[in-house]
């Protein structure tokens, strides 16, 4: 039998929001945030490895927060691992900060052609329709 590590602060924090996101799912069909409310200032994606990649998304409004800058990062990494011929991602982690009222996240995901093993992973397909559905810009 395989022990699993406990997760720590960061790792807990991001499941919680990853599972808050799915929730949201669970909304009425049609329901999608008030996007006009929201100023996505821009993606920058550093590569960090052959398959490991940092992105960082700057987000102003009076809605944006940082459930939104995460979620505008993960919409990142999933455009970016499309385009890179890829399938799944795996959230490795994300540092959230608000400055003067501009939320910035900083995400780093693995992206793979097979589904990787972890509890944070994206299906890139299904997250970037999810992405435009809700008005999410991508790379």
């Amino acid at each position: 039998m395989t022990r699993l590590a406990p997760l720590n602060l960061i790792q807990t924090g991001a499941l919680i929001g990853a599972m808050a996101g799915l929730a949201g799912c669970a909304e009425a069909q049609g329901a999608r945030t008030d996007v006009t409310k929201l100023d996505y200032k821009g993606i920058e994606t550093r590569k960090l490895d052959d398959e490991l990649v940092d992105f960082r998304v700057a987000l102003g409004g009076p809605n944006a927060d940082a459930e939104r800058a995460g979620a505008y990062a993960t919409c990142a990494a999933a455009q970016y691992t499309m385009i890179r011929g890829y399938g799944f991602a795996r959230h490795i982690r994300t540092n959230v900060t608000n400055e003067a009222g501009v939320w910035r996240a900083d995400s780093v995901y693995l992206i793979s052609p097979a589904l990787p093993q972890g509890l944070l992973t994206i299906d890139a397909e299904v997250t970037l329709a999810d992405c435009r559905e809700r008005g999410i810009p991508t790379v």
